[in-house]
């Protein structure tokens, strides 16, 4: 029985001690265990970490990105109504150059016309006769005729020999049925005393210039809607009215020849369509 007692107490012992080299070795490794645990939970949370940070990041780019793709779009739209605006400034700039291109060739035709028309009138009225002159100023023609080859002194009534000059005037108006003609009555500074319906020299002048008109309508068969009237009594003179000689200078009779400007607009705007068709 005592052996037996013995056999197994010795078992038991033997049993005791392999189990806690066992426990040893276990523990030993569960710690290795929860230090590779350890370590790769300090691992983890620096990739989490390093995770939020770059998804962060690429929040922000991704924002930053939308914005430089809003503003691309912007600048496309920007792109193509800059491009829309040049191309209309462009056009405008050569429509405007059509319009001076055709402006500068109506003025061209109408200083032609001019010259010619003055051409035409001193061939007819003659250029020798110091008491008629005709000239160009700004482009526009005048005739200007002294007022002893039209009226007697403080008369209004056409004399015969003023009817021979005239007669030269209409015909050279009457061939060119498109222009309109001013009859200017000018005076000098001698206030008026005379008689009757006339007050001053403006009356005197404009007079004057209604009865030329007349003569040229009635008896010369001028169109009446090509003559305008006018007087300027004695505020335009050609000289300082300081002496007879001087005074019956500036008593004269002005015709002006005026081209109708607007037949030259017209011209100028039937071009302009003509370029757009």
């Amino acid at each position: 029985m005592k052996k037996i007692v013995l056999a197994l107490s010795v078992m038991a012992l033997l049993t005791s001690c392999v189990s806690k080299k066992k426990y040893t070795e276990l523990e030993a490794r569960n710690k290795e265990t929860q230090d590779l645990l350890n370590t790769a939970t300090v691992k983890l949370n620096a990739c989490l970490e390093e995770k939020a940070g770059l998804a962060a990041t690429a929040a922000t780019l991704k924002e930053q990105n939308q914005g430089l793709i809003s503003v691309s779009k912007d600048m496309t739209v920007l792109s193509t109504k800059g491009a829309q605006n040049i191309e209309k400034a462009l056009e405008s700039i050569k429509e405007k150059d059509l319009k001076i291109s055709r402006m500068q060739d109506a003025l061209t035709k109408k200083d032609s016309v001019t010259l010619a028309l003055v051409t035409s009138l001193k061939s007819s009225v003659g250029i020798s006769d110091p008491d008629i002159e005709i000239n160009v100023e700004k482009g526009v023609v005048f005739i200007s005729i002294a007022d002893k080859l039209l009226f007697k002194s403080g008369s209004y009534d056409v004399t015969d020999k003023a009817k021979t000059v005239l007669a030269k005037v209409a015909k050279v108006v009457n061939d060119k049925p498109d222009f309109e003609c001013m009859v200017e009555g000018h005076t000098d500074n001698v206030p008026y005393n005379g008689s009757g319906v006339l007050l001053d020299n403006w009356d005197l002048s404009v007079k004057r210039s209604t009865s030329i008109i007349r003569v040229l309508t009635n008896q010369l068969g001028v169109k009446p809607e090509q003559l305008i009237a006018a007087g300027r009594s004695s505020y335009i003179p050609l000289v300082a009215n300081d002496s007879a000689e001087n005074r019956s200078r500036n008593r004269r009779t002005r015709i002006v020849v005026l081209p109708k400007i607007d037949q030259f607009y017209d011209m100028i705007e039937k071009e302009m369509k003509k370029q757009k068709q």
